[in-house]
């Protein structure tokens, strides 16, 4: 451990362990063994780092040149075996995880990721760089997701998918290609969601698809036809709000679903 390191009395650090200079840990968080926290890092309290996990390194990008660069880790997680987490690839840029995450073994967050809380990981999962993920996401194991991509709150992503798109809140997508396949009514339920909000978000995710491409229609339809629940307005906000990757979601035609992604525009 650097003696620079600023960490609280009761953290617990196994053997075999590299804490840096710059890494500041929050009380009753435990390192296994073998674990490597390095860089601008920060860990706050009760998170529990199992053996192989590496943290707060360079990122796996050509452009980086040792700029200062933070990774900011909330309170109450789990990180399983051999994660790995990087630091921003910008100067004073920041790769940022909340609370009550459970990431499987390894699992890999790339530089600048934005993970928000109560988010499940299964083994295997890859985040590349910038992608941002809302509370409470399910991945399964070996799925893949492309820079700069976007996760809607609670939605569930199948095991050995791959994400190109931004994923709306609050749906069910797996495959190769990826493409939805409902609600994530599980989840919902399990989140104390109602009945009549998860059939007002069924109403309204029927509307996006729809009406094809037009993406302002389709929220001023839902606006004005669908019961405005928080979650509503919650898949809302992130309709309106497309990164640059666009917004998968599926077309109907001549009664069939197309199981592909497309951009919504103006």
């Amino acid at each position: 451990m650097d003696p620079g390191a600023e960490i609280a009395e009761d953290v617990e650090i196994g053997p075999y362990c590299i804490v840096g200079k710059n890494v500041k840990i929050g009380k009753g968080t435990r390192l296994h063994s073998s674990v490597v926290v390095d860089g601008w890092t920060t860990l706050g309290e009760n998170n529990d780092i199992y053996p192989g996990v590496v943290i707060g390194v360079a990122p796996q990008d050509l452009k980086y040149n040792n700029e200062e660069s933070y990774v900011v880790i909330g309170n109450g997680n789990i990180f399983r075996e051999y994660v790995t987490i990087h630091r921003a690839a910008d100067e004073g840029g920041y790769t940022r995880i909340g609370d009550e995450n459970m990431l499987m073994a390894y699992v890999h967050i790339a530089h600048n990721c934005q993970l928000g809380n109560q988010i499940t990981m299964a083994n295997t999962v890859g985040l590349a760089g910038h992608v941002t993920v809302e509370d409470q996401a399910v991945f399964g194991g070996m799925a893949g997701i492309h820079q700069f991509a976007r996760i809607g709150r609670l939605a569930m992503v199948g095991g050995y998918s791959k994400i190109l798109q931004d994923i709306p809140p609050f749906t069910l997508v797996e495959g190769l290609p990826v493409r939805i396949l409902g609600l994530n009514s599980p989840g919902l339920r399990r989140r104390g969601v109602t009945r009549e909000s998860r059939d007002a978000l069924k109403s309204a995710i029927k509307i996006f698809t729809e009406r094809n491409h037009k993406r302002v229609e389709a929220i001023e339809v839902v606006r004005k036809e669908v019961l405005l629940t928080p979650e509503v307005e919650h898949l809302l906000h992130f309709m309106s709000n497309p990164s640059k990757k666009g917004i998968l979601l599926q077309v109907p035609i001549k009664g069939k679903e197309q199981e592909t992604g497309f951009s919504f525009t103006e």
